[in-house]
């Protein structure tokens, strides 16, 4: 072909054990950006990166510091005045490995076990991170580039990207673009090429509930105070109704209803309940009455309590009324709901539901609003051809469960769309032990971005 794709997907073929090797490279480096500890190791992965973008041939290589984790930036030119310019967008920072015991092989040792690789990180995201860089590499090793490609990576997307907004607004004309290519999300299945139009968005708390001053005998005091343990668990239980609807005030007000035609579209997914079961593991689904499973996921609001905590948690027994419990609490929101207007919300319902005895203390730990892009544009449209040329099917468009705040500051302050992708599986265990990559998938995902460039 004139484009010279063929060539390049052949380079990508014949390199597959060197494509696998510098993901092993990079996986290794233990960059949990939530650790104090990890400092060391966050400015390792960036300085990995930068290296990975000067092999490329990238200009203007820069290492920006923030308040946090350092961005990474480079750029890569086409040489045509004409050619449009994308914008690749990744993570490196990755989530805790805990708990280590579940871990079949030590999670910054990846290992290959047929055709997965386990580690942290090897999915989300440093595996498509290197998927677009190799995607880049064998394109600039093999002939020209046929569009601009900028690159930026940060170190903070697994702690709410507190300091890339910033960055953004502070660097608009560094960063201007056409489209942003973020491979940070994934496919339905290995055989299911897949594009994300929508995220929701995140609001994320921490609340503290207290009692008497110290945690006292449960014998002597029991029976004449509320336990903060069990005011906890009243007011988490209470959030939700008997049909699964979130009982804040004022919580659905702003909630932006699905058309009948998406409504229509999304029940085309192959998504259902027995997708959910076989992905989770439980013999029965509970959510908002009213909606199909693929529906709750990824178009309606959740709210969700990812930690408790409270008393005597270890070996044996303790005879103690706690003194304080604390939740983290999660809310998954969708477009026009404000994370704002949703910690007052949680506010007001906490003061409707005061508990005798009982002190109250919400701190907002991140958030960010939800997105939604245009599935008819010419970059979808390029992504989706890329997909089928590789996979011999067109990709299913679905809404995503999950938040990345950069697609909403990329809206908000560059003024443009970001077409989303992944090569990702359900099954991966991202956030959890054993998280894995589909190496087959890798590679063809790789061969599909080789293609999105040209078809740009």
């Amino acid at each position: 072909m004139s484009d010279n794709r063929d060539i390049a997907i052949n380079y990508a073929h014949q390199n597959h054990s060197s494509f696998i090797d510098d993901l092993i490279n990079l996986v290794r480096i233990p960059s949990v950006s939530t650790y104090p500890q990890s400092k060391q190791d966050m400015f390792k992965a960036a300085d990995y990166l930068a290296d990975e973008l000067r092999d490329l041939g990238a200009k203007n290589v820069q290492i920006f510091p923030t308040n946090g984790h350092p961005i990474i930036y480079g750029e890569l030119s086409s040489g045509k005045v004409d050619s449009k310019t994308v914008l690749v967008y990744g993570h490196y920072d990755v989530q805790p490995p805990d708990p280590l015991d579940q871990w079949q092989s030590p999670p910054f040792e990846p290992e290959q076990r047929g055709d997965n690789l386990f580690g942290r990180g090897v999915s989300d995201m440093k595996g498509q991170v290197v998927a677009s860089l190799k995607a880049v590499e064998s394109i600039v090793k093999t002939g020209t580039l046929p569009i601009n490609i900028k690159f930026i990576f940060e170190g903070e997307e697994e702690i709410g990207s507190v300091n890339l907004e910033k960055f953004i607004q502070d660097n608009k004309d560094l960063l201007t673009c056409q489209v942003v290519l973020n491979p940070d999300s994934g496919m339905i299945a290995s055989d299911i090429p897949t594009i994300v139009y929508s995220l929701r968005g995140l609001a994320y708390f921490e609340l503290r509930v207290y009692g008497p001053l110290h945690d006292l005998h449960s014998g002597v005091f029991g029976g004449i105070l509320y336990n903060p343990a069990q005011a906890l668990c009243v007011l988490v239980a209470g959030m939700h109704d008997q049909s699964g609807r979130i009982t804040l005030p004022g919580f659905y007000d702003s909630v932006r209803l699905l058309s009948p035609e998406e409504r229509r579209e999304m029940l085309q997914l192959p998504m259902d309940d027995n997708y959910y079961l076989a992905q989770t593991g439980v013999k029965t689904l509970w959510g908002e009455e009213g909606y199909t499973p693929v529906e709750r996921v990824g178009a309606r609001p959740t709210l969700e309590i990812n930690g408790l905590y409270s008393g005597f948690t270890g070996h044996g027994s303790k005879t103690v009324i706690p003194s304080t419990a604390m939740a983290k609490i999660s809310m998954r929101l969708v477009p026009d709901q404000d994370p704002k207007e949703v910690h007052q919300q949680l506010i007001n319902y906490l003061n409707q539901n005061n508990l005798p005895g009982i002190r109250w203390e919400l701190t907002s730990l991140t958030g960010g609003p939800a997105s939604i892009t245009d599935r008819t544009s010419t970059e979808t449209k390029a992504l989706g051809l890329a997909l089928e040329s590789i996979w011999g099917r067109p990709p299913f468009y679905k809404r995503e469960g999950g938040s990345i705040p950069v697609v909403s500051s990329m809206q908000k302050i560059l003024g443009v769309d970001s077409v989303l992708t992944g090569f990702g599986l359900p099954d991966d265990n991202i956030h959890a032990p054993n998280e894995k990559l589909h190496l087959p998938t890798w590679f063809m995902g790789i061969d599909s971005l080789i293609h999105f460039f040209f078809n740009l």
